[in-house]
């Protein structure tokens, strides 16, 4: 696993943007732009990807634990500061989303006041291939009587 792959494990698992990132960096005086930032959670052939380096890793997880349980002076709980990210994040509104429905492909199956044609193409039957030289089925396990030790009179 690189450290490519811990960084957007870490970033997902705890529901972090990349301003958030770059915030979190910055506790520990380490500067980055957004842009670097990208770079790293890029596929790894894309042109634009970069190696992300041990020290950027190693500032990343000094400064989320500062972020995380805040410093001796101002301690802070982690189940807060993670429960604030989930509330940052928008909910999705589907009450305002206009229901989608789609439209026949065909004029004439979508009218209603007639039967739909028998030529189309939902009117054909499954092509079925017809083999006359199939063997018998055979029986591979017998029929067994079972006995469940009642005596049945």
């Amino acid at each position: 696993m690189t450290n490519n792959d811990i960084l957007k494990k870490l970033r997902v698992a705890l529901m972090l943007r990349d301003d958030q990132i770059v915030e979190i960096l910055e506790l520990v005086d380490f500067r980055i732009s957004k842009s670097e930032l990208g770079a790293f959670f890029r596929a790894e052939d894309h042109e634009n990807y970069m190696e992300c380096g041990d020290q950027v890793l190693r500032n990343f997880l000094n400064g989320l634990v500062i972020h995380l349980r805040g410093t001796k002076e101002n301690p802070k709980n982690p189940n807060d500061v993670l429960a604030k990210h989930k509330a940052e994040i928008p909910k999705k509104d589907t009450k305002d989303r206009p229901e989608f429905k789609a439209s026949p492909k065909d004029a004439e199956k979508g009218r209603g006041d007639k039967a739909p044609s028998k030529s189309g193409p939902a009117a054909k039957k499954p092509f079925k291939k017809n083999n006359t030289k199939t063997a018998p089925k055979v029986q591979v396990v017998e029929k067994v009587v079972y006995k469940n030790g009642k005596n049945k009179k």
